[in-house]
């Protein structure tokens, strides 16, 4: 059944394309936070420990809004993970790091996933895409704040 949601077939597209994006940043993101979790060590082991593990639960419940929102587009959102993380700027870690190194990279991750989305939000502006636009926003938001949580740790 075709969508009639108010927007052309293009702004759908671009808008979806932009929302896969921050999908595969986010996921990234998610991924390389609950690996931390799972091996950070030292004297901040508690705090760090119980910090990445708020961080990746809401990475985790951002993924699916991200995903639905794609659906509501009318596309589908990527099934594998490799699917998932390939336009993604984060990369995986060779390695542990040590606690500070896991900071500043989460640091690196949540602007990398503030641009993304800051990057989706002019898209969405331009194909009138209010909807796509305010999840946009709101992850901008919600990244800034925990690079900035993050960047107090250091």
């Amino acid at each position: 059944m075709p969508v009639d949601i108010g927007l052309n077939d293009e702004a759908r597209n671009t808008s979806a394309d932009a929302l896969r994006v921050l999908l595969a940043e986010t996921y990234a993101l998610y991924s390389k936070t609950h690996g931390y979790h799972w091996n950070v060590t030292g004297p901040r082991f508690n705090s760090l420990h119980t910090m990445f593990e708020t961080q990746y639960n809401e990475l985790w419940m951002a993924l699916d809004e991200i995903a639905e929102r794609i659906r509501a587009l009318g596309h589908f959102a990527p099934t594998s993970a490799g699917e998932m993380v390939e336009p993604a700027s984060i990369k995986p870690d060779n390695g542990i790091p040590d606690a500070d190194t896991m900071v500043e990279n989460l640091v690196k991750g949540h602007e990398a996933v503030s641009r993304a989305a800051k990057a989706g939000l002019k898209i969405a502006e331009d194909n009138s895409d209010a909807v796509t636009a305010d999840l946009m926003t709101q992850r901008a938001a919600i990244a800034e704040k925990t690079a900035w949580m993050l960047r107090a740790n250091l």
